[in-house]
């Protein structure tokens, strides 16, 4: 599955073999957890390396993380780097008026915090079409993370004493 991937094909032309190819890969599974592993950079610590991503091998480890929903498990393993990161955390200051030349970039440009550059294009208005254009990462996990990026400015818009109990118990599903 991840060779195909490499090479091009999207999650929705590749049948779940787990389904016997009734499904679509891009089906969210109907068992109770998702898996998710990213890989561990640590440009840091190897002054002069080029922190571009390749087809060359530069993690120094990666994490798993198990989730209800692609989603949650998404958040856990970015929280398990280890980097400092509580989530999709901003890389850049929309106020900067160079915010979106940069993000373009670092789309366009592979490095380690591609990721985070992601969330901050769906901050900054990118659709998910102008996203997938700049990365080819397939759309369904674009989605993915443009929606967190939603759920998290409804909650900044409404404020913590704007927060009901329905809205709580969906945002924990």
């Amino acid at each position: 599955m991840a060779a195909k991937l490499a090479v091009g094909y999207t999650l929705d032309e590749l049948m779940n073999d787990i389904t016997g190819g009734r499904t679509p890969a891009s089906f969210e599974p109907s068992i109770d957890y998702v898996v998710t592993k990213i890989p561990r950079f640590n440009f840091e610590k190897f002054a002069g390396a080029n922190d571009r991503l390749t087809t060359q091998m530069k993690s120094v480890g990666e994490v798993m993380a198990i989730g209800r929903t692609q989603q949650e498990s998404l958040q856990k393993a970015l929280r398990g780097l280890e980097v400092g990161a509580t989530g999709f955390d901003p890389k850049v200051s929309l106020d900067d008026p160079e915010a979106l030349t940069k993000i373009r970039r670092e789309l366009k440009d592979a490095g380690a915090e591609r990721i985070w550059y992601i969330a901050d294009a769906f901050r900054a208005g990118l659709s998910v079409d102008g996203v997938f254009n700049l990365t080819n990462i397939d759309r369904w996990f674009l989605v993915q993370i443009e929606e967190l990026v939603r759920l998290e400015e409804k909650v900044a818009d409404l404020g913590i004493n704007g927060l009901d109990a329905d809205f709580l118990r969906m945002l924990k599903r």
